[in-house]
C-alpha cells in the first residue's frame, strides 16, 4: 500500500493532539505508513536544505526551519494579510505588499526541494491549506509525478474577491497542478466552478495571460468533522465533570449561552455580543436567568486587524456589563485563553445554547464538538451562522444571518424557550449528521478518491469534475 505524505504549514508537537484533524491524520499515518512534513516553528539565519526526521509520540515527522524574512512574508504577509481576509471576503482588511508574494513562493519552493529526496514513486502527497497552494507546481517543476491532493480548510472566495488577490491567476494555475482539490462545502465548489468555467484572461501591462486549464483536476466537497462519539465520552469524563460542577456552583439556576472561538475578525464576535445585548434589552425576563460565556484566545495578535478586533470586543463586553450588570449578577464572562478538550466538553454539555455565528467560516468544528457533547436526555440547542460550512450539513440547527443581530437575538430567545421534545428531535438529527461527517470518514473519503489513478481517455486528459459533497 502506498505511503501517505501529509504536508502542512506546521507539524504536530509533542503531547496529546489538540484537534480532530491532528488525531485523524495521526491515525491515517499509523494505518498507511508515511510521515508528516512541515515547518518546525524555528527561525534561523541560514536554514538547512535537508529535512530533519524525528519520532513524535509514535508519529514520523519531517521538519525544516525558515529564515525570519521569508517566514514573515510567507505567513504573516501573503498568507494571513492577503489570502486569509480575501478568502473570507474581507477585502477591506487585506494589506498588499508586493514582496510578500516572492517570499510566499520561496517558502513553497523550499518545502518542495526539502521534500523531494524523501519521496518514493508511489507515495501519495496530501497538502493542507492556503499557505501551500503553490506546492504542487513547485513539485511538478522538480519532475514529481506522484498523485498530489490539496485540501482547503477555509472558504473559497467568490470570483470578484479572487480577482482582487495579487497573482490570482498564478494561484489558480497552481491549483490546477493537483490531481484532487478538496473543499469544505458545496458553496466553495460552486465558487471554484464559476471561476473555472467563466474565467476571462487577465491582462497585465496589456499582455493577456492564458486561461487556466483545469482539465486534469478533480474538485469536490469533503466536509470535515470532529469525532462526535469521542466528545460524547469526554463530556462525561471526570475532567469534564469537574468543570461542569464548578460552573453549576457559580451559575446556580442560570442557563448558559456558550461561544468558543479564536479571537479572529471572521468569527463575528462583536456582532454576537450585540445580539446578546439585544436579547437582554428586548426580553427583560431573561435577566438574571442567562449568562453568556465567550471563550476567545488571541490569535495572530501581531497583525493590526486582530488587535482592533480585540479592542472592539473589549469595549462591547464592557458596554453590556455596564448596561445590565447588578451587584449580584453578571450578564457575561469573556475569557481570553484556551481550555483543553475535557474542560470544553464539560462546558459544551452544560450550555443550553451553543452560539456559533462566524461571519464566514470553512466548516467550524466547534459546532460539531458542541453537538457531540450533549446529554441525549436534555440536549442544548445549536444556533449556527448560515455562512459556516457546517450549515450545509446541520439542517436542524437554528440558522441565522450573523450580520443581522436582531435575527440572532430572536434565535437566542427561541433556543432558550424551546421545549424538550423539540430539542431532542433536533439534536438526534444533528448527531446523525456529525457521525456521518466524522473526521475519520472525511479522511477515508478523501484518500479513497485521491489514491487510485484515474483512467485517462485516448487524448491523455480527462474532464474536470465538480462533485457534490462526499458522504
Amino acid at each position: 500500500m502506498s505511503r501517505i505524505i501529509v504536508v502542512s504549514n506546521r507539524t504536530p508537537g509533542k503531547g496529546p493532539a489538540a484537534g480532530g484533524l491532528a488525531v485523524a491524520l495521526r491515525k491515517t499515518l499509523a494505518e498507511r505508513e508515511g510521515f508528516w512534513f512541515g515547518w518546525s516553528g524555528k527561525l534561523v539565519e541560514t536554514p538547512s536544505i535537508e529535512a530533519r526526521f524525528e519520532d513524535i509520540d509514535g508519529l514520523t515527522v519531517a521538519q525544516i526551519d525558515l529564515n525570519r524574512e521569508d517566514h514573515h512574508a510567507y505567513y504573516a504577509g501573503f498568507s494571513n494579510s492577503i489570502l486569509w481576509p480575501s478568502f473570507h471576503l474581507r477585502l477591506d482588511l487585506a494589506t498588499i505588499e508586493a514582496h510578500w508574494y516572492e517570499g510566499y513562493r520561496r517558502v513553497n519552493s523550499q518545502f518542495a526541494r526539502a521534500l523531494l529526496p524523501q519521496l518514493k514513486p508511489d507515495d501519495i502527497i496530501w497538502v493542507h491549506d492556503y499557505h501551500l497552494i503553490p506546492l504542487a507546481t513547485e513539485l511538478r517543476n522538480l519532475d514529481v509525478r506522484n498523485r498530489i491532493g490539496f485540501y482547503l480548510h477555509i472558504p473559497f472566495p467568490t470570483t470578484d474577491a479572487l480577482y482582487a488577490i495579487p497573482h490570482h491567476g498564478e494561484l489558480m494555475r497552481d491549483l490546477s497542478r493537483y490531481d484532487l482539490v478538496g473543499m469544505q462545502a458545496n458553496r466553495d465548489v460552486a465558487a471554484f466552478t464559476e471561476f473555472a468555467e467563466h474565467q476571462t484572461p487577465s491582462t497585465l501591462s496589456g499582455s493577456p495571460l492564458e486561461s487556466v486549464d483545469f482539465g486534469r483536476t478533480e474538485v469536490a466537497a469533503f466536509p470535515i468533522g470532529s469525532d462526535p462519539d469521542a466528545f460524547a465520552k469526554l463530556a462525561v469524563s471526570s475532567a469534564a465533570n469537574k468543570m461542569l460542577k464548578r460552573m453549576e456552583r457559580a451559575m446556580g439556576e442560570q442557563e448558559l449561552i456558550l461561544g468558543v472561538d479564536r479571537l479572529d475578525y471572521s468569527k463575528g464576535l462583536p456582532q454576537r455580543v450585540e445580539a446578546y445585548e439585544k436579547l437582554l434589552a428586548n426580553n427583560a425576563r431573561f435577566r438574571r436567568l442567562v449568562h453568556l460565556l465567550q471563550i476567545a484566545p488571541p490569535s495572530r495578535d501581531s497583525i493590526k486587524e486582530y488587535q482592533e478586533t480585540s479592542d472592539t470586543l473589549d469595549a462591547m463586553c464592557g458596554r453590556v456589563m455596564g448596561r445590565f450588570a447588578e451587584p449580584d449578577w453578571s450578564p457575561l464572562t469573556y475569557v481570553k485563553r484556551a481550555y483543553g478538550q475535557p474542560s470544553l466538553a464539560g462546558l459544551y454539555r452544560l450550555a443550553r445554547v451553543g452560539l456559533v455565528t462566524p461571519l464566514r467560516d470553512g466548516m467550524n468544528l466547534v459546532a460539531h464538538e458542541y453537538v457531540g457533547s450533549q446529554d441525549p436526555e436534555d440536549p442544548g440547542v445549536l444556533v449556527l451562522s448560515r455562512f459556516a460550512g457546517a450549515a450545509e450539513i446541520f439542517d436542524d440547527a437554528i440558522l441565522v444571518n450573523p450580520f443581522d443581530t436582531d435575527e440572532t437575538a430572536e434565535a437566542l430567545r427561541m433556543a432558550l424557550d424551546m421545549p424538550l421534545d423539540e430539542r431532542k428531535q433536533r439534536w438526534t438529527t444533528l448527531m446523525a449528521a456529525a457521525r456521518k461527517h466524522s473526521v475519520d470518514n472525511w479522511s477515508k473519503n478523501y484518500l479513497d478518491r485521491l489514491a487510485p489513478a484515474t483512467p485517462r481517455d485516448s487524448s491523455g486528459t480527462r474532464d474536470i469534475l465538480y462533485l457534490a459533497s462526499v458522504a
